[in-house]
């Protein structure tokens, strides 16, 4: 199966950001064949007020649940749909969608882990402001791969991912929007680490560049979308800019490291 992850610059402006999505993933598309295609977190609307996201927010089916099934039915390739905000009563859910060539719905994964933090910059992120936390860990069959399903700060807690492990996994999809400082010390890090770990491929698409910040400001995402293989080597890595990186999965290969180095069944706790 060959995988495609899409590299964005989302901004506070929902028709920019899916047109520029679908001009990335049809030159993807036309250019690599992939088999499946995943954009990074909050790939429908990123920064503004705190009402600014609210409003964006969308029930299921909605606008951007439409957009992406009409995407993988359009082309026959199953698509993740990064992540957008899901309606919530007051609040939001960061919210994942995956759909399958037919255009149907295969997974509705929910962001469990929320980003309350202040960088040693002083920079101060408070998700939960906005974010209702999710609770249900989530896979999907793609083909003859099973996907496991991730949003950005999940990619800190190693259990989510020994739980995706558990239910099946053989790729974990990390869409993301990491700052810039935290993204200089721990983004490829942490995805090389889970991936030795759990002995899966890893696909992490990435926002990039700057992002209104609601308040005349504006802050930055790291990018670097990367894919990983099972034994941590990077197989794909995009560079600066919106754009795209393309991958075979092997689950040959995978198999074949889980076999030789059999971690799992080495586990003691």
């Amino acid at each position: 199966m060959k995988i495609t992850a899409i590299q964005m610059n989302s901004i506070n402006d929902w028709q920019a950001n899916m047109d520029a999505a679908l001009e990335l993933a049809e030159a993807a598309i036309e250019a690599d064949q992939p088999d499946l295609i995943a954009f990074p977190e909050v790939m429908a609307f990123q920064g503004g007020r705190v009402a600014d996201r609210l409003a964006a927010a969308e029930d299921i089916p909605g606008r951007t649940s439409a957009w992406l099934a009409g995407l993988a039915k359009k082309h026959g390739v199953f698509v993740h749909g990064g992540s957008f905000f899901e309606r919530a009563d007051t609040k939001v859910y960061n919210t994942s969608l995956a759909f399958g060539p037919d255009g149907q719905m295969l997974a509705h994964y929910r962001k469990i882990h929320l980003f309350d933090v202040t960088t040693p910059q002083g920079e101060d992120y408070r998700e939960s402001d906005l974010v209702r936390a999710g609770e249900e860990l989530v896979c999907y069959p793609a083909g003859e791969l099973i996907i496991g399903c991730s949003i950005c700060y999940d990619l800190r807690f190693a259990e989510l991912y020994r739980g995706l492990v558990e239910k099946g996994a053989q790729l974990i999809l990390v869409p993301a929007a990491f700052t810039r400082e935290t993204g200089a010390a721990h983004w490829e890090l942490l995805l090389r680490a889970r991936a030795i770990e759990t002995q899966c491929y890893i696909m992490a698409p990435a926002q990039c560049g700057s992002w209104p910040d609601g308040s005349g400001g504006e802050r930055g995402c790291w990018g670097q979308s990367l894919i990983i293989d099972p034994w941590g080597q990077i197989v794909a890595e995009a560079k600066d800019g919106p754009g795209w990186i393309s991958a075979e999965i092997r689950a040959d290969y995978l198999h074949d490291v889980r076999a030789k180095f059999p971690i799992a069944s080495h586990r003691r706790l």
